[in-house]
């Protein structure tokens, strides 16, 4: 079974919700402590492999693959879970703004707020990141063709005796 199953397992587990709360508490304590790393550390791509990598983020193999998990999709080249084994060679080229966009994304508040990000993005960066995130968000209807309407390819027909036919 590969790493990143059984990190889906893990997570997915069945157990009371007190034990539920606490498991994700802690991950997210490790999750928060990985990513003030990484952004302290802005100018370094850490790589190596999983067995490496793991106890250098303080997490086990399994967990630190729910960590990849979360940001492997704001890599530069992101990585193919599935496949990952100890022994796999593995960076962690992150694209900042994107990074900052996907926590937005995920409303993870307590990332996107972390005070590392100051010497990443500069404030004003981050806040039109922010507003790229709520336009991405807002359904802008386009405007429908009306049958009298002049045809949109230039014909100078009406739209129904044109492309609407």
């Amino acid at each position: 079974m590969s790493l990143f199953q059984q990190w889906r397992d893990l997570a997915d587990a069945e157990r009371p919700q007190q034990e539920t709360v606490k498991f994700w508490e802690a991950y997210f304590d490790l999750e928060t402590e990985n990513y003030k790393k990484i952004l302290a550390s802005h100018k370094t791509v850490f790589s190596g492999k999983i067995s490496e990598l793991a106890p250098t983020f303080n997490m086990d193999e399994v967990t630190f693959l729910g960590f990849l998990d979360g940001i492997n999709t704001s890599l530069k080249k992101e990585l193919d879970l599935d496949s990952i084994e100890s022994d796999t060679e593995i960076a962690l080229d992150v694209d900042f703004e994107k990074l900052f966009f996907n926590m937005l994304e995920a409303k993870a508040e307590w990332l996107y707020e972390l005070d590392e990000w100051d010497d990443v993005l500069s404030s004003e960066r981050r806040a039109e990141i922010k507003v790229e995130h709520r336009e991405s968000k807002i359904y802008r209807k386009e405007a429908e063709i009306g049958r009298n309407d002049p045809c949109p390819c230039g014909s100078g027909k009406k739209y129904k005796k044109c492309c609407g036919k």
